[in-house]
């Protein structure tokens, strides 16, 4: 099993416990994700220390305000490394009032283009308030106009409605622990839909625990049942799900 999207530096117990246990339950690959200058060189070290684990570098929407050049250039320059697989997450978010709309626009175009100059997958963050679409909106536009054919990652997917505009873009979906809530039908049929060449499962560790486990801090173990709560969905049994998400990793990700 893959995990495609976890915060190892913020995890609660200490990083080589979280990825044996991990390794132990069969993750044998994941992504750790920077969230911005504080945290990028950190998520590279991290994929230095195990040999599954691989990183992305970038700057998370709310943390958008005051990027500048000098910003975009430090990416760049860690995006080079052997062990860094994708540019993110980053993209537009509403639901927090910390960077500006325009501070999110820059920061995130800046990066689409240091994901297209280094040949790397894009990883998307979309949130807005409940029962809005602006930000989801929005990410779809610059990528359509700055991204057309480059590798996206919608990570944690959470727009049912957009499953199919994903789709015909060629995007992947990433499915986190939400996924297994019980009034997450829409979700799930969402799963069920997306082409089997598109779909991956993750964790977003250590947000977003799924129902087994709810309300405990998550870790990369838990994508196993999210993995198994997606592949429900999608009738199909666990190892067949395994096989689907790892080779998209793959291919996605180079690992």
């Amino acid at each position: 099993m893959i995990d495609s999207h976890a915060h190892l530096f913020l995890c609660e117990r200490p990083e080589a416990e979280v990825v044996a246990s991990a390794l132990e339950a069969g993750v044998g690959r994941l992504l750790n994700v920077g969230l911005g200058q504080d945290s990028n060189a950190e998520a590279i070290a991290g994929a230095e220390r195990h040999q599954g684990v691989f990183a992305t570098v970038g700057c998370h929407p709310t943390s958008a305000a005051g990027f500048d050049d000098a910003a975009a250039a430090e990416i760049a320059r860690l995006a080079a490394h052997e062990k860094v697989r994708a540019v993110g997450e980053t993209g537009i978010d509403y639901y927090r009032d910390t960077a500006s709309p325009a501070e999110q626009r820059r920061a995130f175009e800046a990066q689409i283009e240091i994901a297209r100059e280094r040949g790397l997958p894009i990883v998307i963050h979309a949130r807005d308030p409940d029962g809005e679409t602006r930000a989801s909106d929005e990410v779809f536009e610059i990528l359509d106009a700055r991204a057309a054919g480059h590798p996206v990652i919608l990570h944690c997917f959470s727009a049912p409605q957009r499953v199919a505009d994903a789709a015909e873009r060629g995007w992947f979906c990433s499915f986190a622990g939400n996924l297994t809530y019980p009034k997450s039908d829409a979700l799930r049929e969402a799963a069920a839909k997306l082409p089997d060449d598109l779909l991956l499962v993750e964790t977003d560790a250590p947000y977003l625990a799924p129902q087994p486990v709810r309300g405990k801090p998550n870790e990369p173990v838990h994508v196993v049942a999210t993995a198994r709560a997606v592949a429900a969905a999608r009738g199909v049994s666990y190892e067949a799900l395994e096989r689907t998400v790892g080779a998209n990793a793959r291919a996605v990700f180079g690992w």
